[in-house]
């Protein structure tokens, strides 16, 4: 029986050939991300590799009324790229060049499928470098359709703040620039702003211009040891209080530094840790490294060690950064369900520390804290068995919790993994009835079938 979806694939092949693939192997790798949510492949998967090819996909889809999922690398933990029976997914990797490098007014052009190593790969020689750095190796579009930030967030923000304009392909299949490469602009409502962290659920991002940075002259990072959390925190707190410009300040528990030094083979103590970074002048990160050693040893901090030789350096990041397969690796066959918050940093010890009390009194499964403690966010990660209802049950309650205690101090329920469809229930709670209702009228005015990612974000 011939459908709107076999339609749609059927003009859509005429129109991009083999650029169109429905094998199962295929959809079933575009069937969702990294998070616990449940995986629903496509019915197709376009490759597009041109704007023109994205607003040809889009035109038909909306024609045949058939959803739209947006899919970059599929590294998201909140089911923002979960397939939908029907839908057509639309994956903008092969959309990888790197158009322009402006150097001198520091900000360059790609496409969406840029990632964000392949572009400081390609910056290496000029000085410059991308900051936003969320861990995995994300594409640039869908690091601003979830507004991502990351470990260099403290220093240089996140996505909201580095991306300068975009070009959007609309539900309707047109293709709109947002903005200039002009620092600053008052022309009309901000439009960038719009669809930075709209999560694929308003058009599909086919263009970026966003900022660079000066590499810095000379970079150090250090590592230093708490007995607690509550010391750790307490340090961050006052560093950041104290105005030191610091780049990264991360936050790893002991639980995780097992997982980390049996995944990545290092040797570093399994206690409560800080993972430090500072960026500036030798004479700069010296003396930051310096004050920051003090403020640390007066807070219980122990074994502070900093290094300005890179390979030490890097060698330290990239453990961080492979922190969550460290954890996985735990416990084979567990599906890790990551969770996110943000609040003010005044609060950021007591949400942490009534955090962790809520979790070692209600469950006994492999739990992981660790965040970008510089900016209030932290995150937890729980291994749960896929087959056991009982404890999703019980993390699914902590996560709640973990949101209603973030959301009473004033924080919010996704510091950086985004709402997709984990976090839905909570966006109402966080900005009210009449904010949630206004995001339904833009959404309504911009995609009245509801094609564009349909379900994520807000609900159906």
């Amino acid at each position: 029986m011939e459908t709107a979806t076999t339609r749609a694939i059927e003009e859509l092949r005429e129109a991009l050939g083999e650029r169109l693939a429905t094998g199962e192997a295929v959809r079933e790798h575009h069937a969702g991300d990294e998070s616990w949510h449940e995986r629903q492949a496509p019915a197709a998967v376009v490759f597009a590799e041109s704007a023109e090819d994205v607003a040809a996909a889009v035109a038909i889809c909306a024609k045949h009324h058939v959803p739209m999922i947006p899919f970059g690398t599929g590294t998201g933990l909140e089911g923002g790229t979960v397939g939908r029976d029907g839908a057509v997914s639309i994956d903008v990797s092969r959309m990888d060049a790197i158009v322009s490098v402006n150097a001198e007014d520091m900000d360059c052009v790609v496409q969406p499928g840029v990632t964000r190593g392949q572009l400081n790969r390609y910056l290496r020689d000029t000085g410059l470098f991308f900051p936003v750095d969320p861990g995995a190796d994300a594409s640039l579009g869908g690091m601003a359709a979830t507004r991502a930030s990351g470990t260099n967030a403290v220093r240089y923000g996140t996505m909201r703040e580095n991306v300068l304009s975009l070009k959007v392909v609309t539900p309707d299949g047109r293709l709109v620039t947002t903005g200039q490469r002009a620092r600053k602009s008052a022309a009309g409502y901000d439009l960038t702003r719009l669809f930075v962290g709209s999560e694929g659920t308003l058009g599909i991002i086919v263009e970026l211009t966003v900022r660079l940075h000066g590499r810095p002259e000379a970079i150090s990072a250090a590592r230093v040891c708490f007995d607690n959390v509550s010391g750790a925190v307490d340090a961050v707190i006052l560093t950041i209080q104290s105005g030191i410009p610091i780049a990264r300040m991360e936050l790893i528990d002991a639980e995780q530094m097992r997982a980390i030094n049996a995944y990545s083979k290092t040797d570093y103590p399994e206690q409560v840790t800080l993972f430090l970074e500072f960026h500036g002048s030798e004479a700069s990160v010296r003396e930051q490294a310096e004050c920051v050693g003090e403020i640390c040893d007066s807070l219980g901090g122990s074994g502070f060690q900093w290094t300005a030789f890179e390979e030490e350096r890097s060698r330290m990041w990239e453990a961080r950064h492979h922190a969550a397969y460290a954890a996985m690796a735990v416990r084979p066959g567990a599906r890790a369900y990551a969770t996110d918050v943000c609040v003010p940093i005044s609060r950021l010890a007591e949400c942490i520390r009534e955090t962790r009390a809520d979790v070692h009194a209600h469950t006994q499964i492999p739990t992981f804290l660790l965040g970008h403690v510089g900016d209030g966010n932290f995150h937890y990660v729980f291994l749960v068995d896929p087959e056991d209802p009982e404890e999703l049950d019980q993390v699914h309650g902590l996560s709640g919790r973990m949101v209603e205690r973030a959301l009473a101090m004033g924080g919010t329920c996704t510091g950086e993994h985004g709402i997709g469809l984990g976090k839905q229930a909570y966006l109402q709670r966080e900005l009210g009835p009449d904010a949630v209702d206004l995001m339904r009228t833009l959404k309504g005015a911009l995609d009245p079938g509801n094609l564009m990612n349909p379900g994520k974000l807000l609900p159906d």
